[in-house]
């Protein structure tokens, strides 16, 4: 009997456990979903300061008050977007950074990624941006989302951050990964530019 009651003990804990842990998803679900709609109105043409604001607002509430929902990496990276879009970029990438911290995967991991080198470039640190794009490509294959174009993104800041060889190198690298790129015209241009200028000391 005392073993019975143990197992309908341990049985009702789970049962409320799981029922408390769906109640929280849901009500994490309904607060994003009223969040995005305001995300997306705030970057909508011609929407107001205040509209961005008001999102931004909406966004970082869910991730206070919803931190074991599912969906928090998702709502780090719709308020890295506003706050890119803002111009502020530090704050943009710590965002990006809770997204990925929070176990962002898949589309949203690599976008993140990608958006804290867009931030160091904003910001014209193009050696960190150089270090989050590649940490961007890391896991990634030519038939990957972005990779074509984290790999340009990667080119670019090495081109005009000075690396004309590590430009190069990666130029070359996109058209053998991705040989039918529809800037492969655009790659091999820069190449040939980048070969025929003297390099930076």
């Amino acid at each position: 009997l005392i073993a019975v009651a143990v197992l309908v003990v341990v049985g009702g804990l789970a049962l409320g456990g799981w029922a408390w842990w769906e109640g929280q998803q849901a009500q994490g679900a309904l607060a994003l979903a009223g969040a995005t709609e305001l995300a997306q109105g705030a970057q909508a043409p011609g929407a107001s300061p205040a509209a961005r604001a008001t999102a931004i607002q909406a966004l970082e509430a869910v991730i206070a008050q919803h931190p074991r929902y599912a969906g928090v990496p998702q709502a780090a990276y719709r308020l890295g977007n506003l706050r890119y879009a803002a111009g502020e970029y530090a704050a943009a990438r710590g965002a990006y950074q809770v997204a990925l911290a929070q176990g962002a995967t898949g589309t949203i991991r690599t976008l993140a990624a990608v958006g804290i080198g867009y931030t160091w470039e904003a910001e014209r640190d193009l050696a960190k941006a150089q270090t989050a794009y590649e940490a961007a490509l890391a896991g990634l294959g030519p038939r990957d989302f972005l990779y074509e174009g984290i790999l340009l993104d990667l080119a670019r800041v090495q081109e005009f951050g000075g690396r004309r060889d590590a430009a190069i190198a990666t130029y070359q690298r996109l058209l053998k990964d991705v040989p039918d790129s529809r800037r492969g015209d655009d790659v091999r241009t820069r190449i040939a530019s980048l070969q025929s200028s003297p390099a930076k000391p």
